[in-house]
């Protein structure tokens, strides 16, 4: 048997090899994060301090601010540290580390989106029955729910990535460490935790993007029967917002995982990561607040 050398630390590419690049990008990186973390703290901290605004609908909007913020955290702290210091490296206890947070914060966002449809079905289907149906310990415990869904689905996919060894010096093609391209580096045999990866994104992925548009197409078509111009437009308006969050994430990690050449193609892999890892945490309370008029009402009494 050949011997192997096991490897304790693993090599980032990054966004660029170019030392003329690295300080540009780490400011604007930077700004974006600060920004980040600017528009979807003060989203929650008008819902929490409005009380027009505490209703279930900004519950969930309050839930998947601190979700962006968490999420964008796990990444982007991490790339303006190589950024600023060039060195890239990153040990295998971090990089496993910074996959289960990804796995659970993408889970978890994922989820929340899925239960956001809903409550816009209930909101726009079934009014009478909204506050029966989705009252404060039915919010609560979805929420809860599928927090604790996605801890124990990360926790697995981390507990089968501590069993490998990994002995080969292939450089991860991202920023930030992605489960696919760590399995790469692997010298272990990885035929137990890539069946894991299809049978996640089979049931639990392809259940979660059901419920996520299934309720539309009830929403649509009680939309078109409303006799009201207003409340046609209302409802839109809100549900296009949520709608353009849902493509926007789903739209580019899909783009990145299973885009022609997606293997080969570092470079359109690269841009695809930033768009769902640091630009959409970046854009969805802009999406919000920039189409929802009790949301810029509320800010505008804070201001």
């Amino acid at each position: 048997m050949e011997n192997q050398t096991v490897l304790y630390m693993l090599f980032l590419s990054g966004l660029s090899d170019l030392p003329s690049l690295q300080l540009p990008l780490f400011l604007v990186f930077l700004l974006v994060y600060l920004m980040t973390l600017t528009g979807n703290l003060l989203i929650v901290l008008l819902i929490c301090t409005d009380s027009h605004l505490q209703t279930p609908m900004y519950f969930f909007l309050g839930t998947l601010a601190c979700l962006d913020m968490g999420y964008s955290s796990v990444t982007i702290p991490r790339m303006l540290f190589d950024l600023y210091t060039q060195k890239r490296f990153i040990s295998i206890q971090a990089c496993i580390t910074q996959i289960y947070f990804i796995m659970y914060f993408a889970l978890s966002e994922i989820s929340l989106l899925a239960v956001m449809s809903y409550d816009r079905y209930v909101a726009i289907c079934r009014p009478l029955h909204y506050t029966q149906i989705m009252h404060w310990k039915t919010c609560v415990l979805l929420v809860l729910g599928l927090l604790m869904i996605s801890v124990v689905c990360s926790l697995v996919h981390v507990l089968l990535l501590l069993r490998l060894s990994f002995c080969r010096l292939t450089p991860l093609q991202s920023f930030f460490c992605e489960l696919p391209q760590l399995l790469l580096v692997s010298c272990s045999d990885t035929f137990i935790n890539v069946l894991l990866i299809l049978i996640t994104a089979i049931s639990l992925g392809g259940g979660i993007f059901a419920l996520t548009f299934c309720p539309y197409i009830t929403i649509l078509n009680t939309i078109m029967k409303m006799q009201s111009k207003a409340m046609r437009s209302k409802a839109f308006s809100t549900c296009s917002s949520h709608l353009t969050v849902v493509f926007l994430f789903y739209g580019t990690a899909l783009f990145s995982y299973f885009h022609p050449n997606a293997k080969t193609n570092s470079v359109v892999d690269k841009v695809a990561s930033v768009f769902y890892t640091v630009l959409t945490p970046l854009v969805n309370p802009l999406i919000y607040s920039l189409r929802n008029k009790i949301l810029k009402t509320s800010l505008k009494r804070a201001v």
